[in-house]
């Protein structure tokens, strides 16, 4: 253990916080914290330097200093571990309470415990959501509703696999030092102490999503952070399993690194297909009008450039060893029954598409869409755990492949399209800043990764002039139109008037000032979610 470190912990407590919020606990946190600080701050700032660059009109390519790494077809990953050999059904959601026992019992093989972009990082939230976990596990939670429904965990729970914050996010809640700590940390050092030798001794084990990584170098930190937590909490070594997330343009060119980073840790790679798009919008916004993308719906994973990115994933996981999973699937149930089929129905095909092409699994976000997936997967994989030997050696993919956005089958943007950024932006962060991370909004249940491509295709449009389908053009004139009209909507919807203002002004203030910032959520949580007790 490193030298002791000051704690501060500045959020609200409430019942039982006490339990995670232990001594031990806290400082095994600020351990991570105090070793990983100044490397983290460094790649960040790297991070900035790379975006700065593609910004200027810069472009990416594989590396030609780690070639050697992907052309040694000798090393693989760990792969599997105790509750990760069959992935074929993931569903993801918040640590909330009863979230918790539904996607336990749902049927999936794998319930993503989101931290991240499904989770408002109220500390209320966060700490709250620590509990959920650390009670499932214990099997301490039985839930009945004022109407008398009971919610308790069966006897074949779904394998929990934790997502942590990514690593810009800082928590405001809890300082090490003066400092505020690393969110991902918190998260993640959290989970392990309290619950990582409760899974072992389960026949589990602690498992984790790792998001937005946008290198290997990044990968390497964490494969750092699990070395020296696992030595700490007396962890056989290789125990932790990680699952990356490829949810940005630059970790796109760097799959096998990542894996050969994470390799005595690596499980698998998982196609994050929404904040994808967000960072391709991001990276290239700034690049002129052949890479502005058409409204977010036409923008399925037939289109080239999204089949070269899930093909290269499929590939690069088989030939090391990795289990790959495929996007979400976002819909969730409609009461209309003919809006109902039509809605499985995309999901359906969806998910066959992505078993006939060689993915081992996939995600959903609600619990009704089990079945649709797990039939698609079944009728692949049979009784087989995974489909790891389709090696996909058929697959080539260029760098010009990744980036043919110029390929697409669907044309400009739509007027339908920007008024549903607008109203679905100022829907989602309405609900984020009550304190809610997934939300149901027209027919799918979206996240941030919803608002911050909505956000960047508003800046992107308008800082283009792009025409639209109808002829107009897209201005910030038109899109603050767009933004009063559904503001009095909301208003009128019953939504309340200080959480829709600041929604307005957040999206504002990320879609349409002359910069583009890199993420909505740092800024937005340090003003709007952050509450600090004060002395008594």
């Amino acid at each position: 253990m490193s030298q002791s470190s000051r704690i501060e912990i500045l959020g609200d407590s409430e019942e039982r916080f006490e339990e995670i919020l232990t001594p031990a606990a806290l400082q095994f946190v600020a351990d991570l914290h105090t070793t990983f600080a100044a490397r983290r701050a460094e790649l960040l700032a790297e991070r900035g330097r790379r975006a700065a660059a593609l910004a200027a009109g810069g472009t990416l390519d594989f590396l030609p200093d780690t070639r050697a790494i992907r052309e040694d077809r000798s090393w693989r990953v760990a792969g599997g571990a105790p509750g990760l050999h069959d992935r074929r059904v993931e569903i993801t959601g918040p640590p909330e309470r009863r979230m918790t026992v539904n996607a336990l019992n749902s049927g999936a093989r794998v319930w993503l415990a989101d931290f991240e972009d499904a989770t408002s990082p109220t500390w209320h939230n966060l700490v709250s959501g620590q509990l959920n976990l650390l009670d499932a596990i214990e099997r301490r939670i039985d839930d009945t509703t004022p109407e008398g429904r009971r919610y308790r965990i069966g006897d074949t729970p779904a394998t929990i696999v934790v997502r942590p914050r990514g690593w810009h996010l800082d928590e405001q809640h809890l300082r090490i030092d003066g400092q505020p700590a690393i969110g991902a940390l918190v998260d993640f050092g959290l989970y392990l102490f309290h619950c990582g030798k409760r899974q072992i001794e389960l026949g589990s084990g602690p498992y984790f999503y790792l998001p937005k990584l946008e290198n290997h170098l990044e990968a390497r930190l964490w494969n750092e952070v699990f070395t020296y937590a696992q030595a700490e909490l007396g962890i056989e070594h290789g125990t932790v399993r990680a699952t990356v997330l490829i949810e940005t343009i630059t970790a796109a060119f760097e799959m096998e690194e990542i894996l050969y980073e994470l390799r005595e840790h690596a499980a698998g790679l998982n196609a994050g297909r929404w904040d994808y798009l967000f960072s391709l919008i991001k990276n290239f916004a700034h690049h002129g009008p052949r890479f502005v993308l058409p409204d977010r719906a036409s923008l399925t994973m037939t289109q080239p450039f999204m089949r070269a990115y899930t093909d290269l994933l499929v590939r690069t996981c088989h030939r090391r060893g990795a289990h790959a999973i495929g996007g979400m699937a976002a819909a969730i149930p409609q009461r209309d029954p003919a809006a109902n089929e039509v809605a499985l129905t995309k999901v359906r095909i969806d998910k066959e598409r992505e078993a006939g092409d060689g993915f081992d699994g996939s995600w959903v976000a609600h619990p009704a869409l089990v079945a649709t997936c797990r039939t698609a997967f079944d009728e692949v994989l049979g009784d087989r755990p995974n489909q790891l030997d389709r090696t996909r050696e058929d697959v080539e993919v260029t760098a010009e492949d990744l980036l043919a956005v110029h390929r697409l089958s669907v044309g400009l943007p739509s007027e339908h399209g920007l008024r549903a950024n607008v109203a679905v932006a100022l829907r989602y962060l309405t609900a984020w800043l009550g304190g809610a991370g997934a939300v149901a909004v027209f027919g799918l249940m979206e996240d941030v990764a919803t608002a911050e491509i909505a956000r960047c295709q508003l800046w992107q449009w308008q800082h283009n002039h792009s025409r639209l389908t109808g002829g107009t053009l897209a201005t910030p004139g038109a899109i603050r139109r767009l933004i009063d009209a559904e503001r009095a909507t909301l208003l009128a919807e019953g939504a309340a008037p200080e959480l829709v203002d600041n929604a307005v002004r957040v999206l504002e203030e990320t879609a349409l000032g002359a910069t583009l910032p890199a993420f909505l959520t740092t800024e937005a949580y340090a003003r709007h979610l952050v509450r600090v007790r004060t002395a008594a």
